[in-house]
This record gives C-alpha cells, structure tokens and sequence, in this order.
C-alpha cells in the first residue's frame, strides 16, 4: 500500500488514529514505522485544514448565573428526522436552557462522502440547497450557537486539501449556510465539562482517559449518560443520540447497524446535571 493510501485512510476514518502502529501494519501490510509516519502526516494535515477555526473555547458562567445547556445532536442535513427540530424546541423550553451547542454533523454532504454514493440521490448543488433550507429553520430558532464541527461538516475541507487547493478558496461555514452568529469550533468547554464531535471513541472513554466529563455526538445508535467516581472525582460520559432518518439512501451506510438513538441532551446547573432526552417515536 502506498503512502498516500496510508495517511487518506488515517484522514478519512479519525478511529484510526487511536489503533496502535503494530495491528495496522498487519492490518495494511507495511511497517510500523511507515504506519508512525502516515499517522504523524495525517495529524498534521488534519490540523491544517482546521485552522480557520478555534480549536477550543473555554468559557465559565458569570458567578450567580444559571447555565442550562440544550446539546443537539447530528442532524445530517437534509436528511434529518421529521419532527426532531420541533421535538428540540420544546426540550429547550422544557429545561429552561439559555444557551445552545450543535454536536457536529450539520450537514451530511452525502454526494462528496467517503462512503459510497447514491447514484440515484441528488446532486451536489441540490443536495447543498436542501441542507440550507434545512439549516436556516434551525438558525432562525437559535441564532447564537456553538457549532462543533462533524467529520461530514468538513468533507469538503478535506478532499479541497488532498486537491491542493489553498485554503484561502475555502468559503467559511457561516458563508455558505447562510448562519451569522453561529460560531464553529472543534471543541468547546463550558464550566469544566468538555464538548466535543466525538470521532476518537465512545464518550465514557473520553470522559476516562480525560479525567474530564464530555459530552459528544457522532455514534448515532447510542444515548446514555454514565458517571464515573473515583476516591478523589467524579465525571460523566455522555451521548447524545442524534436526529438523523435512517431511513434515507444517506445512511444506508448504517443500514446494518442498529437503529438509531434520537434524542438530544441537557447540562443544567453549570454543567452539574447531564440528563438524555431521548425523542418518541
């Protein structure tokens, strides 16, 4: 397998990043010190093609305000599920929530994927149309967000840069959807708990190996919330399931796996009561 094989594998499927060198190179035939330094490659063209962004933005609540967050997960616009923007609306209202952070995977890009396409789906400018149409009533409803962005969002990102195409060509998010206030970030941290797309593992794992409670998105089939104790803390993993159709020619990729959880998610009380909130069906 050639390099560039290598380090487009690493770049299109994040999980990988997280293997050891040794199963790889079994996996791919080639050494572990090939597979070292795709990995190392990948890395760095993956950083690359984010740097328009924030990587991270840590923010804590004004002392003697009450911070309840709506979390909404995938949406995969246009292929979201009927009646889960409605069913989020109410679940604001519901919890009382004053701020709001998109998951990641606004958009699905279905036409440019990494999976196979649908030769009989829309193309890419009508596809594109219907995910702004889509995403305006989403803007209109919560105007001020923090947008994590998806492994999908940023397809178009990724393939520009395997083409060489400088970065300078590449429209900002906020530009193309149509979302001004909306601020796109890789991940985002309020009052200690951290919120991120969740492309590197499940978020108990992360929520473990961070010592830090985190709150992602990007497994479509799962929507728990699971607290770890220890002598000296206490932090939670939670998913927030997702709002996507598994029925559309988009997620037939997943036709297999098992059926999607939709739902979304609350941080209450400054990042102090996770709670799943999961939509009927």
């Amino acid at each position: 397998m050639k390099r560039e094989e290598v380090i487009n594998k690493f770049i299109s499927k994040r999980s990988y990043l997280t293997n050891g060198a040794g199963s790889l190179a079994i996996l791919w035939g080639i050494s572990r010190g090939e597979v070292k330094i795709c990995k190392a490659i990948a890395k760095e063209r993956i950083k690359s093609a984010v740097e328009p962004f924030e990587a991270t933005i840590v923010k804590d609540t004004v002392k003697g305000e009450v911070e309840n967050i709506l979390v909404i997960g995938d949406i995969h616009a246009p292929f979201e599920l009927k009646g889960y923007f409605e069913f989020c609306k109410a679940t604001y209202k519901k919890f009382n929530c004053n701020k709001v952070i998109f998951i990641g995977d606004i958009i699905d890009n279905h036409y440019s994927s990494y999976h196979e396409e649908d030769p009989d789906g829309m193309g890419g400018g009508d596809e594109l149309d219907r995910a702004i149409e889509d995403v305006a009533k989403w803007h209109k409803e919560f105007p001020v967000a923090d947008v994590l962005i998806g492994n999908h969002d940023r397809i178009i990102m990724r393939k520009a840069f395997s083409s060489k195409i400088p970065a300078r060509w590449i429209k900002d998010f906020n530009d193309v959807l149509g979302t001004p206030g909306w601020n796109w970030t890789e991940r985002v941290v309020y009052n200690g708990v951290q919120y991120v797309h969740g492309e590197g593992g499940t978020a108990r794992t992360k929520a473990k190996n961070d010592m830090q409670s985190t709150v992602q998105g990007h497994i479509h089939t799962q929507a728990y919330c699971e607290h770890l104790v220890g002598r000296k803390f206490r932090v939670f993993g939670m998913q927030v399931g997702c709002g996507v159709d598994g029925n559309t020619y988009a997620a037939a990729y997943a036709k297999h796996f098992r059926k999607q959880a939709i739902g979304c998610g609350v941080v209450l009380d400054n990042g102090k009561q996770p709670i799943n909130v999961l939509m009927e069906l």
